[in-house]
């Protein structure tokens, strides 16, 4: 038994449980990705890095080398189709970008590669035998080109979310179809044609649903591939992996699919032991919507100047069960605290463990919010070493302080007084050519400028240049 003992709330059973893998030696587990088509935006992020730290956990606890952590890209997806259609590009050339961009995104945040990271497409004829495999077992059935999974042939179906099927029918946007026995009944595989893509199956040329993507890769990578090193426990227990996590916002119906499909294709295994799900991003207090002018990317927040570090501090500050509030005063506030936390790291030597302060807030279902108060002591207490540890723990930092942290703070309050005086005097007499002059000047200096009814805000970016402004004085 290792000596710390994690406890994670389980979406399934609704309550927090001792954690107990099938085999410490490999503990498995598996997160939904992205679908690639645009950049990743702020609450795509939130699962990344929530998970991510759960992963420093499991290999701080069980061992390095006793963790196999999936996370997919699905890659075959009608918005990715979409997107091709729209832009004239082809599919593969989308999808690459995005796949590239959202790991450097990610990676900006702190978060490491998962063990595999496998993309829908490559996993096409697992998908096909499980398909199959439900049908002759009467749980599917093909109708129109189309196979459907039959909701009714899985008694246990909503018990995840805690739905029942008229519930879930009343409170969903199902997909109305003639060839449908139940509405709530789900596609498995669907029929392509033009220029869509698509895989030869016993039912025709066609591509698979979104559910059964992640069930079949999850089948492969977490039991297939390693049942034959597990230990006698975990092969008692075929087709079932530890921990399954994602937003709350694919409870249902992505991972109630992914149950009734699993479980109905082997009904020896139980698929996930424990479901974890993150609650929703907010932005200032509201839901991120383009309609209210607050949708951003992570990389639109990375290019404005703000630091991934800063970005998975704010992640951190709350709890990952609870919805999360971005502002951009934590943002500054974050980046205070890290300024502070990283002067003092840079002075300490290494030390490769963490304070247990800290790993038993995280192994209490990841309150990240109480391990950065244990880090705030560590401060106080000018316990460098530790500290330094700590951060490197928590994804906060790198072998290295970054080196935003090590330039010097800009301020900028003069030429904004500047500005707002030039903006006032301009708006009376019309003539906006100092303003013009100073705007100018302070963009080519690296300054992010935004002029708005209630003032003006400065932002230095990354490449923010001070030298350059004493041409302005």
């Amino acid at each position: 038994m290792p000596e710390t003992q994690i406890k994670l709330h389980n979406t399934r059973t609704r309550k927090k449980e001792v954690f107990t893998p099938l085999d410490p030696k490999n503990v498995r587990m598996y997160v939904c990705g992205p679908t690639v088509y645009d950049r990743a935006h702020l609450g795509n992020a939130r699962p990344v890095v929530v998970f991510d730290v759960l992963n420093r956990l499991l290999r701080h606890v069980y061992g390095e080398d006793a963790v196999t952590y999936v996370r997919n890209f699905t890659d075959v997806d009608d918005k990715i189709n979409a997107r091709a259609a729209e832009s004239g590009r082809k599919i593969g050339e989308i999808t690459e970008e995005t796949i590239q961009w959202f790991l450097d995104d990610m990676g900006a945040l702190g978060a490491r590669e998962p063990d595999h990271m496998p993309r829908a497409t490559g996993f096409i004829p697992q998908m096909v035998e499980m398909i199959a495999g439900l049908i002759a077992k009467g749980h599917a059935y093909e109708a129109e080109g189309h196979v459907l999974f039959a909701v009714e042939s899985y008694a246990a179906y909503g018990k995840l979310s805690g739905r029942s099927i008229d519930d879930m029918i009343a409170g969903a946007r199902v997909e109305v179809a003639p060839y449908k026995r139940n509405p709530m009944d789900f596609v498995l595989w669907k029929p392509s044609s033009g220029d869509q893509p698509g895989w030869d199956s016993p039912w025709g040329h066609g591509r698979p649903g979104w559910h059964i993507e992640c069930s079949a890769m999850a089948d492969k990578l977490l039991w297939e591939d390693l049942k034959d090193s597990l230990s006698d426990i975990a092969r008692k227990h075929p087709h079932t992996f530890d921990i399954h996590g994602g937003g709350n916002d694919l409870m249902f119906p992505h991972h109630e699919n992914e149950i009734a499909q699993s479980c109905c294709a082997h009904p020896e295994g139980g698929f996930a032991q424990v479901w974890m799900h993150n609650e929703m991003l907010q932005v200032e207090g509201k839901k991120m919507s383009k309609s209210l002018g607050n949708f951003f990317t992570v990389r639109d927040l990375l290019d404005q100047g703000v630091p991934g570090e800063v970005i998975r501090f704010v992640f951190l500050s709350t709890h990952y069960r609870k919805p999360m509030d971005w502002t951009a005063e934590k943002a500054k506030e974050a980046e205070a605290i890290l300024r502070k936390w990283y002067a003092q790291a840079d002075r300490a030597s290494d030390k490769h463990e963490p304070c247990n302060a800290v790993v038993t807030a995280l192994a209490d279902d990841l309150n990240t919010s109480k391990a950065l108060s244990e880090i705030h002591q560590l401060s106080h207490a000018n316990d460098a070493p530790t500290l330094r540890a700590s951060l490197r723990f928590l994804g906060l930092m790198t072998d290295t302080v970054p080196t935003w942290a090590n330039m010097p703070q800009a301020d900028l309050s003069e030429w904004q007084t500047r500005l707002s005086h030039a903006r006032a005097e301009a708006m009376a007499t019309k003539n906006f050519d100092q303003v013009d002059r100073l705007k100018a000047g302070l963009l080519a200096a690296g300054i992010e400028v935004q002029m708005r009814k209630d003032g003006v805000e400065l932002t230095p970016g990354a490449d923010f240049d001070p030298s350059k402004l004493e041409a302005l004085k």
